[in-house]
């Protein structure tokens, strides 16, 4: 599956990345070559023109000159034309002969010279015609003589373009090398860049289906400081917050089986007892069916906070909101553990205060809270602790601290004990839950529930619930 999604992301980076710098690349030489051809063309034709120029300068001073014969000096500036290296001056008469050569060679009669056709009707008394002349391209410029003499009608200059086109020729063919040199370099380091990302993603997608499949150890060695670097960081991430995710799960389910089991063994011990003893006396029957009901309660309790945090997972923990007495719902829980730290020898401080504390919540799940805080503090007391409850007002809130002398939460279990599943002292009853949904509980009231807590010396839980205001 990796290799095939490598396919397709070349494939796609060639046909639209690539295939965009191709055209650009083939643009640009087809432009440069078409610049260079008119470049030489145009510097060919300048260079005659130039020289038409001069020569018809030369011309106009002979024919002015009553001292010299203008059919010798003609004779004399075609053959002994200076640039005959370079082209070919003719002397054209009116009736479109050719009348004398720089290369002293006679041209065929029957010559075509468009040129001197385009020069003789055009305004300007130009020509040029860019051609073969037998197997020779040439570009032939004529321009009509600017002085009247039966003898001699217009100049033609003839240029070969055969060495110019093995210039231009070899011109486009090195700007030709350099544009592949470029496809290829791009090429090649496009190819080398989009493997740097797509070997990575392989892994990357390779890693993520392992832990897909269970396999959580797995991890994937970050080479590189980038995107790739940080997602597959991220990856690993994950996979180790999974890890620990299902390493406190199973905690979780194996606490929640030992706490579920503990009930149910003294139920069931209880109850064999009570049917085999055949007529128990009153206060064997009493005791037992007293450590019947508290296990049930126990259990009930249990089974109620697990559904509690079910609904909190899935968004169906609702709250039925109205105004009521937080400090009445506090004292409440306070009486119901008042006679268990009585038992334990632990003491429960509270000072039942003679302010209310009007918010708005549901009475059932702030008791709730309070039940768990408090009960949360007496399992994790020793004989001789001491829990103290404190309410008060604050800035439009109602604050309750609930500390205790416990054994206190060690610094690293600290933050995660709110967590869901998580139950720091497993050698306490208790299913790792119970913080998990009264944080959401308060949460959902507008408040805030932390924890302050040392190590041996005891934990402090404070609860924040903002009063309802006065209704006018």
């Amino acid at each position: 599956m990796a290799k095939k999604r490598m396919k397709k992301i070349t494939k796609r980076w060639l046909i639209n990345s690539f295939g965009v710098v191709l055209v650009i690349v083939a643009v640009m030489v087809v432009a440069t070559s078409v610049s260079v051809h008119s470049y030489y063309y145009n510097g060919a034709r300048q260079f005659l023109l130039s020289r038409s120029d001069a020569v018809a300068t030369l011309l106009e001073n002979y024919s002015r000159d009553s001292s010299v014969d203008f059919s010798v000096q003609l004779r004399r500036l075609v053959e002994d034309y200076e640039y005959k290296d370079k082209a070919e001056l003719m002397a054209i008469s009116g009736d479109k002969k050719v009348l004398i050569t720089s290369s002293g060679f006679e041209p065929e009669e029957d010559q075509e010279m468009p040129d001197y056709d385009q020069a003789y009707s055009s305004q300007t008394g130009v020509g040029e015609f860019v051609g073969y002349v037998g197997n020779e391209k040439v570009m032939a410029v004529t321009v009509m003589s600017r002085i009247i003499s039966d003898d001699l009608s217009a100049m033609r200059y003839v240029v070969s373009l055969t060495r110019i086109d093995q210039q231009i020729v070899t011109t486009i063919l090195f700007i030709c090398l350099l544009g592949l040199a470029i496809i290829l370099f791009v090429l090649y380091s496009s190819l080398y860049f989009i493997n740097s990302i797509i070997i990575p993603i392989g892994e990357v997608g390779q890693t993520a289906k392992q832990i897909a499949q269970g396999d959580l150890g797995v991890r994937i060695l970050v080479e590189k400081d980038d995107e790739i670097g940080e997602l597959c960081a991220s990856i690993n991430n994950m996979a180790e917050e999974l890890s620990n995710a299902e390493k406190v799960k199973n905690d979780f389910i194996s606490s929640v089986s030992h706490e579920l089991r503990t009930p149910l063994t003294a139920i069931r011990g209880w109850g064999e007892t009570l049917l085999d003893s055949g007529e128990p006396d009153r206060d064997t029957f009493r005791k037992g069916m007293r450590v019947i009901m508290e296990e049930t309660e126990r259990l009930s309790s249990m089974v109620e906070e697990l559904l509690d945090f079910s609904r909190m997972q899935s968004g169906r923990l609702v709250m039925e909101k109205e105004r009521l007495d937080a400090v009445a719902e506090l004292s409440d829980a306070v009486l119901i553990f008042t006679e268990r730290a009585r038992q334990e020898n632990k003491a429960l401080e509270y000072q039942e205060p003679e302010f209310f504390a009007p918010v708005l919540g549901d009475h059932n799940r702030l008791r709730q809270v309070f039940i768990n805080i408090l009960d949360n503090a007496l399992k994790y007391s020793d004989s001789g602790d001491a829990i103290t409850v404190l309410p008060r007002l604050a800035e439009g809130a109602f604050l309750v601290t609930v500390s205790d002398t416990g054994c206190g939460i060690s610094e690293e279990d600290l933050p995660m004990v709110k967590t869901r599943f998580y139950k720091g002292h497993t050698t306490r009853r208790g299913s790792g839950i119970g913080l998990a949904v009264a944080d959401e509980i308060i949460r959902m009231h507008g408040g805030t529930l932390t924890l302050d807590s040392v190590k041996d010396k005891g934990t402090t839980v404070s609860i924040t619930l903002p009063l309802e205001a006065p209704q006018g």
